[in-house]
């Protein structure tokens, strides 16, 4: 698929007739993050935990039974991509250099299946904080005990906030794990593994500093990943179009003025908020008195200060057992059981004083001072080159996929040796109001990315008021996001990798009077913005065992458009929740029901969809000429595009827009097209449109009319403003 599809001067993707491809689809799948025996977060599967080694991601994201049901679904929804997810942990769980080669075939067998059905894909090594090991998905256990780390001391030591090893695990907070990246594992691993030789030179494994270290295993395992998909099936010729760098990562302490306090950048404050020091204090078993924060309407505010005592556990590896499993030869100036910025002059172990509280704010070798365009253009770029260079040594025509960190401008590599025309650049998106609060407000929001950027003498002015204003603030940050990429990276496709809005508005409301119209309003704002932004994109995500009781069964998120009981209410899941999420104590075992391998209908695709009329929506799948301009206005059921076209009339091949059940139902609508001739294939939802050149356009309009919607605005707009002011600082 890499050589089917071709980047134009402009930075459009083009297919093999020469039209105009867009990419509209989604992230498969949010349950790829676990591992078959323990499938989900919401259970303690006690010391079956640590068995880290004989892990199985085997059945991921679904088994090869059940994947035609979701494909075929995801096609009716008119999805054209797929961002396949996997993890480090899944290829290399075992040890360093040893690959589960039973799980590659396997997921070579769904990628096939993926194929059958016609889909774009391009593969996603996904991470969230580092490791399932402290707090969330990616990278194997043993690279903790590589960087030093004891995992099972974590808990102890506050070093990471792990649902797994709750004694309740259902009372986990939401949207408490991203703080795992301001604690001790995260801010050890992000930071070690991108600036290991800066900030610890004599943390060496194997002859290799441990930033070489780690990245070289990581690529290894990506390319021994893509060599199998390469050498054993054709999915490169024809849907498999590239890899993407790494999910959001994460600077951690990269950058870090003071580590004595909390950082001003840091608004995510939950739960206990430890400042990089105490971190470091508690990971080395010494007593601190922490503060605690909620995150409420108003935004972070301290709630107090709790005492947390070690009692002299370590967070740090006692002995060479780990080292002599798995063969790591550690040089002998990296000294196990101790802190590593002790050992690096950061803090006095004996006395507990820090000695520097600005190490990480500058690079060593230079003194330059670290900002997070530095660090972009620094550390994220040091590993961008080394993917950049393995892949390009073995296919110059596969797209790789640039993702530096959430919302960070994209790093400067227009022009570079790092770059050709065969990259796509990677941002993600979420609207942080919305994902926080777990609220869609149609009465206020704010233009986030403008505050980042500093676009605004007072954080005031930024905000936007009324459903038309939120919509178009939407649209002009991924325009503004698009437009960075250009200005950085030059003309590459912009691919919005990651995006979307959770489901559990509002307590879960939603899940027992089954009106969906927040989420509605929510996700059509989303599509409005993408659509006026001209971005490809795939949405976050799809869960093939999402439920309205454990969302999509990580970490409390539940942002699946698939929902198994999505029109089942809530009480009746709860009353029969012990039928879906099971432990076996005989054999250890978890068991997740999922679905049922049935013929779908119609109405099982329907039904089985959370707010689909938002989701399912119309776009121009391939066409000749350039877009100028097209959108879906939900609630007239009304698609446009307008196009300065290359003329179609003698081809065989069309412009082509796909028109989903969802949206157009009973094929019922009217096409008014400036010239040309359009026909319809119902069994495709392809509607193709032969034009001449110039300035044309095309407008379909369903006949049939679209339901009868509750308005959910129950919270007054000063509330809003409150929490933004409170944000803010401005009282």
């Amino acid at each position: 698929m890499s050589k089917l599809l071709q980047v134009d001067s402009l930075g459009n993707l083009k297919d093999r007739q020469g039209r105009t491809v867009a990419l509209r689809g989604i992230n498969l799948d949010a349950s790829s993050k676990m591992p078959s025996q323990i499938p989900t977060t919401f259970l303690n599967p006690g010391n079956d935990f640590w068995d880290g080694d004989n892990v199985s991601f085997i059945d991921r994201p679904f088994t090869l039974k059940e994947a035609p049901v979701h494909l075929e679904r995801l096609k009716s929804w008119g999805f054209n991509t797929i961002r396949y997810i996997f993890t480090w942990e899944a290829l290399e769980h075992k040890g360093p250099g040893i690959y589960d080669d039973e799980f590659i075939s396997y997921t070579i067998d769904v990628l096939k299946l993926i194929d059958s059905f016609g889909f774009y894909v391009f593969l996603d090594p996904h991470q969230d904080v580092w490791s399932r090991f402290c707090g969330g998905s990616g990278a194997p256990l043993w690279t903790l005990y590589a960087l030093g780390l004891e995992p099972r001391n974590f808990e102890a030591t506050a070093a990471a906030l792990v649902q797994n090893l709750e004694s309740t695990p259902e009372d986990f907070p939401k949207m408490i794990w991203p703080t795992n990246y301001t604690k001790l594992a995260n801010q050890v691993a992000f930071t070690l593994f991108f600036a290991g030789k800066d900030f610890a030179p004599n943390a060496i494994i194997d002859d290799q500093n441990i930033d070489d270290y780690l990245q070289s295993h990581f690529l290894n395992a990506l390319l021994h990943f893509y060599s199998r998909i390469a050498n054993e099936t054709s999915l490169l010729e024809s849907s498999i179009f590239g890899f993407e760098s790494m999910n959001e990562p994460n600077p951690t302490l990269i950058g870090y003025a003071d580590i004595s306090v909390l950082p001003e950048e840091q608004k995510l404050r939950k739960g206990l908020t430890p400042t990089a020091f105490q971190a470091m204090l508690l990971g080395s078993g010494v007593a601190c008195d922490i503060d605690t924060f909620e995150f409420n309407t108003f935004g972070s505010k301290k709630t107090g200060t709790q005492r947390i005592d070690p009692d002299g556990v370590s967070a740090w590896v006692q002995d060479d057992s780990h080292d002599k499993h798995y063969g790591f030869k550690r040089h002998p100036g990296w000294e196990l059981g101790r802190c590593i910025w002790a050992q690096n002059g950061v803090w006095d172990d004996d006395s507990n004083t820090l000695l520097i509280n600005d190490y990480f704010s500058k690079i060593p070798s230079t003194g330059q001072p670290i900002d997070e365009v530095v660090f972009v253009n620094t550390y994220w770029t040091r590993f961008w080159n080394k993917f950049y260079f393995a892949f390009r040594e073995r296919n110059k025509d596969i797209y790789l996929l640039a993702q530096p960190p959430i919302f960070a401008l994209p790093p400067d590599l227009k022009d570079s040796a790092f770059i050709d025309n065969r990259v796509i650049y990677t941002p993600h998106y979420y609207d942080g109001l919305t994902l926080v609060q777990k609220h869609w407000s149609n009465a206020w929001n704010i233009d986030m990315l403008g505050v980042l950027r500093g676009r605004y003498a007072t954080p005031a002015f930024a905000i936007r008021l009324g459903s038309t204003a939120i919509r178009n603030c939407l649209r002009d940050q991924l325009k503004t996001m698009r437009q960075e990429g250009l200005e950085h990276m030059g003309h590459r496709p912009c691919l919005m990798s990651e995006t979307g809005m959770p489901f559990d508005l509002d307590n879960c409301k939603a899940y027992e009077s089954g009106d969906y119209s927040s989420q509605q309003d929510a996700l059509d704002a989303l599509g409005f913005a993408l659509e006026g932004s001209q971005l490809h994109h795939t949405l976050w995500t799809y869960c093939s065992y999402n439920s309205h009781r454990f969302g999509d069964k990580w970490n409390g998120e539940d942002f699946s458009v698939f929902s198994g009981s999505a029109h089942k209410p809530l009480g009746a899941l709860l009353r029969s929740s012990a039928s879906s999420l099971s432990l076996s104590s005989e054999s250890s075992e978890y068991t997740l029901n999922g679905p049922s391998s049935t013929e779908l209908t119609p109405w099982s695709m329907r039904s089985d969809t959370r707010a689909q009329a938002a989701i399912s929506r119309p776009y121009p799948v391939a066409v000749f000429g350039d877009i100028e301009t097209f959108g879906f206005d939900l609630k007239a059921r009304q698609f446009s595009l307008a196009l300065n076209a290359d003329n179609c009339l003698a081809s065989y091949w069309a412009s082509e827009i796909v028109l989903p059940d969802l949206s157009f139902p009973d094929d019922n609508f009217t096409v008014s097209v400036s010239a040309g001739k359009w026909e319809f294939d119902q069994s495709t939802r392809i509607l193709s449109w032969w034009h001449p050149s110039g300035e044309q356009s095309i407008e379909v309009i369903s006949q049939v009319p679209a339901p009868v919607r509750q308005s959910t605005i129950t919270t007054a707009i000063q509330t809003y403003l409150g929490y933004f002011c409170s944000c803010c600082g401005l009282y």
